[in-house]
């Protein structure tokens, strides 16, 4: 990726459609015309239009439909996003990409991005589907240095932040199945976390916050997954820019890290599950280790454990574990 590149494409951004001077972006940016004109060239090879308008510059008419680093990088300067992102046309898994960076001694905080994953992991070993290139898979690789008892409700407080950043931007009011699912309004899948940690001694000395992100109106579903899964731009009938979509989601998900580690969070909890949670009133059967648990869902403690009223009266609380509706 050239950061000259990426100013470039800034500038045709802050310009929302109209016209940009190539005089201007060189005097700008410090370049000659003949490299503006040159920058743009490349940048036309890699699926960006522009147009001519007389006298007065340029105009981007059409960007790339899939991740583009140039374009990222440029949507992430806008927003103010200073978390490294270390971009992948192709990885086995972000999580196991980010694993690998944190055990040979990279600084954290970072991104890690894919536009495909061919090893993609969701929970209790299941395969993520993730071969479309138009959809978000990224990892956000932490060393947090906390007691593992704080972690509890760090997927659920991400997940429902999560749903809260995608209604406040496109207007789709999502729904969180506990403890890391988070559906369409029609009830199907859009989205899964996998959050992984490693312990040293008390404390969390790794920790990766993995999502999958479904965007693309054209998926690639395997047949057993077609009646079940969706995608935002199906769930909300928009045309959504993957790029600009995928800053605006780099930006919340560390966000959100940063209210929890700081306790900022706890206020929101409550009042995000009330909007998002979509198991409160419904029969459920949570499969554990041992038997299984069947009852009715009333809400979550205050660290996000799953409350369920039995059949006999008795409360239980669930921690982890596979939730199925019950009819």
């Amino acid at each position: 990726m050239s950061a000259l590149d990426s100013s470039i494409i800034c500038a045709f951004l802050e310009a929302d459609g109209q016209p940009v001077s190539g005089d201007r972006l060189a005097k700008d940016l410090g370049v000659s015309r003949v490299a503006i004109w040159g920058r743009l060239e490349k940048l036309r090879a890699a699926g960006f239009i522009f147009t001519a308008s007389p006298r007065k510059g340029y105009i981007l008419k059409e960007v790339p439909q899939v991740l583009h680093p140039t374009l990222l990088d440029a949507h992430s300067r806008r927003l103010k996003v200073s978390l490294p992102i270390e971009y992948l046309e192709s990885v086995d898994s972000t999580n196991s990409e980010a694993e690998r960076q944190l055990a040979n001694g990279r600084e954290a905080p970072f991104i890690v991005l894919a536009q495909s994953q061919t090893a993609g992991r969701g929970r209790l070993g299941r395969k993520w589907h993730s071969t479309d290139k138009g959809n978000i898979y990224l990892s956000l690789a932490l060393r947090p240095f906390i007691l593992p008892e704080r972690l509890k409700p760090f997927t659920l407080w991400m997940g429902l932040a999560i749903c809260r950043y995608i209604e406040d931007t496109l207007g789709i009011k999502l729904g969180l199945k506990w403890p890391n699912d988070i559906l369409s309004p029609d009830g199907k899948k859009i989205a899964g976390i996998l959050t992984e940690a490693r312990l040293d001694a008390d404390t969390v000395r790794d920790l990766i916050f993995g999502l999958g992100l479904n965007i693309s109106p054209q998926q690639d579903f395997p047949a057993d997954l077609k009646s079940i899964a969706s995608s935002l731009a199906q769930a909300s009938g928009q045309h959504l820019d993957v790029n600009a979509l995928t800053a605006g989601i780099v930006k919340n998900v560390f966000t959100s890290w940063e209210e929890f580690k700081e306790d900022r969070w706890a206020h929101l909890f409550k009042e995000y599950w009330a909007r998002y949670d979509i198991l409160t009133g419904k029969v459920v059967t949570i499969q554990l280790r041992g038997e299984p648990v069947t009852g009715m869902v009333e809400g979550i403690d205050e660290v996000g454990s799953l409350r369920i009223k039995t059949s006999d009266g008795k409360i239980v609380l669930i921690s982890s574990g596979e939730v199925t509706l019950r009819s």
